[in-house]
């Protein structure tokens, strides 16, 4: 990870969390982390799957509108993978188009893989406000529930949702 992202205080045990989150995960269209540690020298390292492909956003600004069953088909295939991540006591928080890539993965294809966990957090976590700063907003903001964009109270699983049905409306 570079140092520039590593520079503050915060990011640390924030890409720790991240990673570690990530690793308990194993649905299919979860992307997969291999390992991570400290290099000798104590910069933070994370190797996970190589996946190559095209994100959701991407597929769209190239292909336009999907038809309604092929978006049905890789919105399903996300509900599974939030649905082990919330399982886990993980929300997401940033479900967006960008976030999920298309990839061929033993021999099949349109494999959606939810990715970045970088603002995942845990529903107990008491230790989140030592991570955030107070009151900042975390997430994408065409894609939030409206209680995350007004960082009104506690988002539940239900705000990973809404932004699902965001990114649906996108495809």
């Amino acid at each position: 990870l570079s140092p520039e992202r590593m520079a503050d205080a915060r990011q640390p045990p924030r890409t720790e969390r991240e990673v570690q989150a990530m690793a308990k995960l194993e649905h299919w269209n979860t992307v997969e982390v291999y390992d991570f540690g400290h290099a000798a020298d104590g910069t933070f390292y994370y190797v996970m799957e190589y996946l190559e492909g095209l994100t959701l956003e991407e597929l769209v600004w190239k292909a336009g509108p999907l038809p309604p069953p092929r978006a049905v088909h890789f919105l399903k295939q996300i509900c599974g993978a939030l649905q082990e991540a919330h399982d886990h006591g993980l929300l997401h928080r940033d479900i967006k188009p960008a976030n999920i890539i298309l990839s061929e993965r033993a021999g099949f294809y349109d494999v959606a893989k939810l990715l970045d966990f970088g603002i995942v957090k845990h529903f107990e976590d008491s230790g989140e406000s030592d991570l955030t700063m107070e009151g900042y907003i975390m997430g994408t903001r065409a894609y939030m529930s409206p209680e995350q964009a007004a960082a009104a109270g506690e988002v539940d699983v239900r705000s990973d949702i809404y932004s699902l049905g965001a990114v649906g409306y996108f495809l």
